[in-house]
């Protein structure tokens, strides 16, 4: 038997979440059966898209439910296993929860290369938020070697991607991101050639600031955010310009919906500029990962695409950062650290 600590969903919010919605409890695993593994957790994956799972409203995946284990991606370290895919002392990866220890079946688990890049790259650059970047980049946003495009959370885990992917493939790269410091990374850190500081702006002025960053307008625009960057960008897209919509993290918590641009002003640009618009969720596309792997690992390995974690330490400390991380407060993907890296 294993003592895991974890952190449950304690409640659903209302609005913005708060720590009060979470719960750190520590609960008895039971013993291990045929074809599951134990697991120990090291690092912990935190991603907006969690925020909808606090919900209970129907959307692509099931949500959460009151006194389950928050959702999660996370690396960790087999501990014991009766699964002829995995083996002691293994470092993998897979959805195993806010949590220390995990049992599981092994699906959806993948072995990680210690060897290949450091073991938390696999919840970032090279793991959900790196194929995020890959897919919606190339078979969503259809992008084209000297165009133009936007990248809203510029330096987050998918948009930081995104951005240096872009520049690989000689396109203009404009991104937008909250801070002069992150605006500054931006430029110096990962090569993107202007980014736009939305703190200093509201829509109408961030209009201007993408019209003159983008003169000849904007064939491609990544959409992480919603919110003003999404108003603004819409009115200095090219003719048949594509939107790769991967969420909307202005507008999770119901906050600035009241305020957004009427459905009516956004359907009228999409219609007249003759824009093609895609939702996409990544699980839809998980079997193109190898070929993400092929392509962007050696990119990582040789400095071509660089990145940039914020980590928190501790379990306990998980609410509190995803919090912080809904309201833009990290820079770079966020992870928590969970337990000892035996690399």
């Amino acid at each position: 038997m294993t003592d895991a600590t974890q952190i449950t969903l304690a409640s659903r919010p209302q609005g913005k979440p708060s720590t009060d919605n979470f719960k750190l409890q520590t609960a008895t695993l039971p013993a291990v059966q045929d074809g599951q593994i134990l697991v120990r957790v090291i690092c912990l994956s935190l991603d907006p898209y969690m925020r909808g799972r606090m919900d209970d409203a129907k959307s692509y995946a099931k949500p959460v439910e009151i006194g389950e284990v928050m959702e999660g991606g996370a690396v960790a370290e087999v501990m014991e296993s009766r699964n002829t895919d995995f083996k002691p002392g293994q470092i993998v990866v897979g959805a195993f929860g806010w949590t220390s220890h995990a049992i599981s079946d092994g699906e959806g688990v993948r072995v990680v290369d210690p060897e290949q890049a450091p073991i938390s790259t696999a919840l970032g650059v090279l793991g959900m938020p790196g194929i995020t970047a890959w897919v919606g980049l190339n078979d969503i946003g259809r992008a084209k070697d000297g165009e133009t495009i936007v990248v809203s959370a510029a330096t987050g885990a998918v948009g930081g991607v995104v951005g240096q992917l872009a520049k690989a493939r000689n396109m203009r790269v404009i991104g937008v991101a909250g801070g002069p410091e992150k605006c500054a990374f931006a430029v110096e850190e990962l090569g993107y050639d202007v980014c736009l500081d939305h703190h200093d702006h509201d829509a109408k002025s961030l209009s201007a600031a993408i019209k003159d960053a983008a003169p000849d307008g904007v064939d491609v625009y990544f959409e992480s955010v919603g919110g003003k960057t999404l108003e603004a960008v819409l009115t200095r897209m090219n003719t048949h310009g594509r939107i790769a919509l991967c969420g909307m993290i202005a507008w999770y918590s119901g906050q600035g919906v009241a305020d957004a641009q009427p459905l009516p002003a956004v359907w009228r640009n999409i219609l007249t500029r003759r824009l093609l618009v895609e939702g996409f969720i990544i699980f839809d596309h998980y079997h193109k990962f190898p070929d993400f792997v092929g392509q962007v690992a050696p990119m990582v390995a040789d400095g071509t695409v660089k990145f940039r974690e914020d980590v928190a330490e501790g379990l306990e400390n998980a609410p509190q950062a995803f919090l912080d991380m809904l309201s833009g407060g990290n820079f770079g993907k966020q992870l928590v650290r969970v337990g000892a890296d035996p690399a």
